[in-house]
């Protein structure tokens, strides 16, 4: 269980240190949602739920790294930006 949560405080150590890179965090974000994920197992099987829950929290988790992914290409072909000290919402 404490391997967990060290995972999850370097993860968010790692997410603190590459925020400018838009492709690195990215990454980092989806070894956040790994970890919680394998909490979210341990917990389920420990009290001896169905994993149904996990199951959905997985599709949310594709989910998320495609709409990533994609708007990374977007920024990337469109206005070939990779950084996101230069990504501008305004």
């Amino acid at each position: 269980m404490y391997l967990f949560f060290f995972m999850m405080f370097l993860n968010l150590i790692c997410l603190v240190l590459v925020r400018k890179h838009y492709l690195m965090s990215l990454i980092s974000l989806e070894f956040i949602f790994i970890t919680l994920f394998g909490l979210l197992y341990f917990y389920l099987n420990f009290f001896m739920f169905e994993f149904s829950l996990g199951l959905i929290y997985l599709i949310l988790g594709v989910i998320e790294s495609s709409l990533g992914l994609s708007l990374l290409v977007y920024l990337v072909r469109k206005m070939n930006i990779s950084y996101l000290s230069s990504f501008n919402l305004c």
